[in-house]
């Protein structure tokens, strides 16, 4: 996760996202960069617009609360399924016992 910090931290200040420029934020911070997660990272930032995605995120997030709200709808659905899957069951059983009756 910090190497995802570094990376919006030069970005934020308007600085390339490098292989050089992310080592150094994560020296700075005291920790030991890895060279292929760095190498892993800078190719995954390549050619995005960082700017598009932080918005799209929030957008994201303003309507995931949106989202929580059904969820008591689906829990009582899935209250519902169990019931039908239980009945089901106990009809088969006792089918299966008039078989040995």
């Amino acid at each position: 996760m910090e190497y995802v910090y570094a990376a919006m931290l030069i970005h934020k200040a308007g600085g390339k996202i490098d292989e050089g420029t992310v080592t150094k934020v994560l020296e700075s911070a005291g920790a030991k960069p890895d060279a292929a997660r760095v190498k892993a990272l800078v190719a995954a930032f390549d050619g995005v617009d960082v700017e598009k995605v932080i918005k799209e995120a929030s957008v994201a997030q303003v309507a995931a609360p949106a989202q929580g709200e059904s969820k008591p709808e689906a829990k009582q659905e899935k209250k519902e399924e169990k019931k039908e899957e239980k009945k089901s069951e106990e009809e088969a059983a006792a089918g299966l016992g008039s078989l040995f009756g």
